[in-house]
């Protein structure tokens, strides 16, 4: 019977089954194909709103640009023979930006020189035109063309007049950049054409702004693409360049699929209608069980990687500052438990990823990874705060001769050669330390003082280490305080000043040269050497616009004065800047004096460390005619033979080794030493710091060819060195500083 009644629910079960499961199939390819269909009619008519909208887009920026350039005013302020910088600002600067949304704005004038330049937010130096000349240069050649037929060659007949746009490279990142001549929207002010005033307005086609043209326009993922590869479930419009017509790129977006959304809402309910929803509950629960393991393997894993840096294993910021707060609240509860923790700061690291690339770096990391694990105890916490920075959780401490002892060995261990992709690499390790004994329990707080510490170690010499003190404190605060007053300054315009202090032949003791002097008068210090406020301004930043106004007052003071050379001092920051060069031919230019009349002194140490980067640009100065003097020679550690390989046209010894002429028999020997070697390899000789005759007749007899220092002269002001030289300056050549 039990037979029967199972051979019948068979019967029954299994035709049933079958039309279930073929009455499922059918609903669901009618499903299927309803949504499809609606998804390709939505992304077809996507498809037109887009397609428009991306090839109007060059043109409709480049005419919401017309109410600043067609515009009487603007033409007027544009002919002025010095720009209304105020005036320009308003209408092109910072707030045509943040009506826009642009990245950069130029203003050419009618022989296509920049004379304005802005970014958000402020106003930049014109000559940053540079780096776009390259790509602009064929636009604005096409808009030239265009004025001289302006109603012939009319982009769009909604415009009143020619202008160019198109999309390009810029940085990295494509843009659309726009020329729009400045013209007279009446016809009042009278224009030669092909002579009018550009705009270039750039326009980054980056996530931001595309994110904007997507909201407006209800379309979402949108983004560009110069291949214009894209994933399954993307669409594709190309963008036509509207000076070629031909493809300059993509926009890529996600059409909105309503049958897809739909059909997504409507899987659940049908399923539970289905007599087969206890087999798919059964199946779904084996998926969800085994989808469970393998999300809480990945979700371990992703925990893993939140907490540790990738590339070394170590803990991350995140880790170490959780486990530094952890131990110092235990610390709080029992002070006995002292903790130390260390900064520490890779030195020579920049110079292994700029010789032996990026992946040695990364090895480099890994290996010092390794080291430091070694070197401490398990209690011990090592991490990478980022970059060839790490810390060390020192825990159990028991008195600073632990703290010391740990620090030696870390030094030791780091200062062992790496192998590194076949090379031998040599780096060292400095390491700032604060106790919470001393430095308190407070996270923060420690935090700074390790940092405070490690720029200590930094600058006692690299390679070591030190414990934070309250006077480290003090001498960063006395820095900050030094480098916002450096700043004001700068603002002010009037406290930074130029002197000038002759240089004389030695036989003849007539005037052969000029060094010029940066002084600082500081509101409330007083005057200030370069030796006070100069290695703040290197570490800053500020020492490039110092530099390139020292630069261009000694030069313009210089154009008035006979044949003399004109001494300048630059600074290794300025040498390894690519554009250095460049910016002292422009200087040169502007005050027009002889390239042969100038000389840059470079301070020897700053010279050897920066050898690879500051050739290029010395190259280019000898080129033209700018000499190289080598500054403090004998305090650092270069040889004639680099000085050879570098071409260094004079080399001034340190007044350290003047001074001693008079007391050291040794100096005197070393003095000599140097100028025959330096005759012998066709360098000329300038001694520094002579205060007394018998210097002065020392120097002169062993051959030095130029001498300079306080029993010649003291640095003067511009005045007196005229009166020096009987120049009148005459009243058109202006010069910053007097």
């Amino acid at each position: 019977m039990e037979r029967v009644k199972s051979r019948g629910v068979t019967r029954v079960a299994v035709p049933v089954t079958i039309v279930l499961l073929m009455a499922a199939a059918i609903i669901s390819f009618l499903l299927l194909w309803s949504a499809n269909r609606a998804d390709t009619a939505s992304r077809e008519q996507q498809s037109g709103l887009v397609a428009d909208v991306v090839n109007k887009l060059p043109m409709h920026l480049a005419m919401s640009l017309e109410a600043n350039t067609t515009w009487d005013e603007a033409v007027r302020q544009a002919e002025k023979p010095v720009a209304d910088v105020a005036w320009t600002d308003s209408v092109y600067g910072p707030g045509l930006f943040k009506l826009i949304g642009g990245s950069e704005t130029y203003l050419l004038d009618s022989q296509d020189r920049p004379y304005y330049a802005a970014v958000p937010g402020k106003h930049i130096d014109p000559q940053n035109y540079a780096r776009r000349a390259a790509i602009v240069r064929p636009m604005l050649a096409a808009l030239r063309r265009m004025m001289l037929k302006p109603q012939a060659h009319l982009p769009d007949p909604k415009a009143r007049n020619p202008l160019v746009a198109d999309i390009r490279n810029i940085d990295g990142v494509p843009a659309i950049i726009t020329l729009d001549p400045i013209v007279s929207e009446t016809g009042a002010v009278i224009q030669k054409a092909g002579t009018e005033h550009v705009l270039i307005y750039v326009y980054p086609l980056n996530p931001e702004n595309l994110k904007k043209y997507g909201d407006r326009y209800h379309v979402t993922g949108v983004r560009f693409s110069w291949t214009g590869e894209h994933s399954r479930g993307e669409a594709v419009q190309p963008m036509l360049s509207l000076r070629t017509g031909r493809t300059a790129g993509y926009f890529i977006w996600r059409p909105f699929a309503p049958g897809s959304a739909v059909l997504g809402d409507m899987i659940g309910p049908l399923l539970g209608a289905l007599a087969l929803v206890g087999a798919v509950i059964f199946f779904l629960l084996r998926r969800i069980r085994r989808g469970a393991a393998e999300l809480m393997a990945s979700e371990a894993q992703a925990k893993h990687l939140a907490f540790h840096d990738a590339l070394t294993g170590l803990p991350n910021r995140a880790l170490f500052e959780d486990r530094l707060e952890r131990a110092l609240a235990a610390t709080r509860r029992h002070p006995e438990d002292l903790l130390a923790l260390l900064y520490l700061d890779l030195d020579r690291f920049k110079k292994v990823n700029d010789t032996l690339g990026h992946p040695a770096g990364d090895e480099l990391l890994c290996e010092v990874a390794k080291r430091l694990t070694e070197v401490v105890r398990g209690s011990d916490t090592v991490a990478r705060l980022g970059g060839d920075e790490f810390a060390i959780l020192h825990t159990q401490l028991e008195s600073e001769r632990d703290i010391s002892a740990l620090c030696e060995r870390i030094i030791q261990a780091i200062s062992e050669p790496f192998d590194l992709i076949g090379s031998q690499v040599f780096v060292g390790i400095s390491i700032g330390v604060a106790r919470s004994d001393c430095d308190g329990f407070d996270r923060t707080e420690l935090s700074r003082k390790a940092d405070i510490a490690l720029y200590g170690a930094k600058a006692e010499g690299r390679g070591r280490f030190a414990i934070f003190a309250e006077e480290m404190d003090t001498t960063i605060q006395i820095r900050r305080t030094m480098e916002g007053d450096l700043r004001s300054a700068l603002v002010a315009g009037d406290q930074l000043k130029v002197c000038y202090q002759p240089k004389y032949d030695a036989a003849s003791k007539s005037i052969v040269g000029i060094e010029a002097l940066v002084r600082w008068k500081h509101p409330k210090r007083g005057l200030l050497s370069p030796t006070t406020f100069v290695p703040i301004a290197e570490e800053t930043g500020l020492i490039e616009p110092i530099g390139e106004w020292v630069l261009e007052q000694a030069c313009a003071a210089a154009v008035e004065w006979p044949s003399q050379t004109i001494s300048v001092n630059v600074s290794a920051v300025q040498l390894r800047n690519p554009f250095f060069a460049h910016r002292v031919l422009q200087i040169l230019g502007k005050t027009e004096l002889d390239p042969a009349r100038l000389e840059l002194e470079i301070t020897e140490t700053s010279f050897m460390e920066s050898i690879e980067s500051c050739i290029p640009n010395l190259k280019m100065l000898r080129a033209v005619g700018i000499r190289v003097a080598l500054d403090d020679f004998g305090t650092g550690y270069s040889s004639f033979a680099h000085l050879r390989s570098f071409d260094v046209d004079r080399i001034k010894i340190d007044k350290s080794f003047t001074l001693a002429i008079d007391n050291s028999g040794d100096s005197n020997a070393i003095i000599k030493a140097i100028v025959d070697l330096a005759h012998s390899t066709g360098i000329q000789i300038t001694a520094e710091g002579v205060e007394t005759a018998h210097q002065s007749q020392f120097l002169s007899a062993v051959g030095c060819d130029e001498l300079q220092g306080f029993l010649m002269s003291r640095p003067l002001s511009l005045r007196a060195m005229d009166a020096l030289l009987g120049v009148e300056r005459r009243p058109n050549k202006q010069v910053l500083a007097a």
